[in-house]
């Protein structure tokens, strides 16, 4: 056993270098694995290189001091491995949140750009119609009554159209910032999809499209704001009717299942392209191409109907899907079913 210092450092080196190499070796083999093996190697290569130091130094003279070192050794290996476990536990659920949250934030990131160009190009082509209809009264260039009728009806139907834009984006923007309050109570479905059905049959009848709603006579009660969901189903339906060709039809159904209200909106329209499906409930997003000639005749919409329905619906505990049938499309909504919901 040496007693000098010079020796002292040899035999500590000796005995702790390969501990160190091993732990590397293991370290470099578990990279990529559970994060919580890591922690362990890591705090076991310092308490093994000490304890193969303290056998090098004494030269194999295994002593009451020894023993003492070595049961201190296995203590602090008892205390702070099981630590280390845990410890590695947070810090992997920490690090997976931490990657959950950027790939969030790029994705809001990216959706939010998406929207300030769509919403850009929508914007310049109503006001520039706006524009040149405005310049051209101005000027006289039109004179004739019916003329003059047709282009301020014109005017009003563009303004109506920037007002509808501007309504989605503020709605869009409470929802994103998670400001969105509602004040919910009982409503029964029924009478929301009475309402919409009344509200856009004209629009689907100018469209030559049927629109019908089938209901069962027992109330749908959920907890919910009227008014939100009516905005919904209307953006569903002002969906459907955009993508369904002259001729088709867009059936709302609504029943319950397994302590849940569901409603939804099919359509006799080419569906949803496998591209575009997954998606479709992303801000601002339209797809590859307009499913139908139908849509690119509205030309009406901000690009934010879905994703406004998705986020309404997130708010009242429910979720949304959709999917292609045999023919057409469909969009699914499912709510929490009020178990007080009477009969009527």
């Amino acid at each position: 056993m040496p007693t000098d210092t010079p020796g002292l450092i040899g035999y500590a080196l000796a005995g702790t270098l390969p501990v160190v190499v091993i732990g590397a070796l293991l370290l470099r083999y578990t990279r990529g694995r559970a994060m919580t093996t890591s922690m362990a190697v890591l705090v076991l290569i310092p308490t093994l290189a000490t304890l193969c130091g303290v056998v090098a130094v004494s030269g194999l003279m295994f002593g009451a001091e020894f023993e003492r070192t070595a049961v201190v050794l296995a203590v602090v290996t008892a205390v702070t491995v099981p630590a280390a476990i845990l410890l590695g536990r947070e810090q992997a659920r920490a690090t997976v949140w931490e990657r959950e949250m950027l790939e969030q934030e790029r994705a809001a990131e990216q959706s939010r750009r998406e929207l300030v160009a769509w919403v850009s190009h929508d914007l310049r082509t109503p006001l520039a119609g706006i524009r040149a209809m405005g310049e051209a009264l101005t000027d006289g260039v039109v004179s004739r009554p019916e003329d003059v009728q047709r282009y301020a009806d014109q005017i009003v139907r563009e303004t109506n159209r920037l007002s509808s834009m501007v309504d989605d984006l503020f709605e869009m923007s409470k929802i994103n910032a998670g400001a969105l309050r509602l004040h919910l109570e009982p409503v029964d479905l029924r009478e929301v999809i009475d309402e919409v059905l009344a509200t856009n049959r004209p629009t689907a009848e100018r469209a030559r499209i049927t629109l019908s709603a089938t209901q069962p006579e027992d109330k749908i009660v959920v907890a919910g704001s009227e008014r939100a969901l009516g905005r919904v189903l209307t953006n569903l339906v002002a969906n459907a009717i955009a993508h369904t060709p002259p001729g088709g039809r867009i059936d709302i159904s609504a029943g319950t299942d397994g302590g849940q209200a569901w409603t939804r909106v099919d359509d006799t329209g080419p569906g949803i392209s496998d591209t575009d499906l997954p998606r479709i409930f992303e801000v601002a997003y339209r797809g590859s191409s307009a499913r139908s000639p139908g849509a690119a005749e509205l030309g009406s919409s901000s690009g934010m109907g879905l994703a406004i329905a998705a986020g309404l619906v997130a708010a009242h505990h429910g979720d949304i899907t959709a999917r292609n049938r045999a023919q057409g499309a469909r969009f699914e909504i499912r709510l929490p079913l009020l178990e007080s919901a009477g009969r009527r």
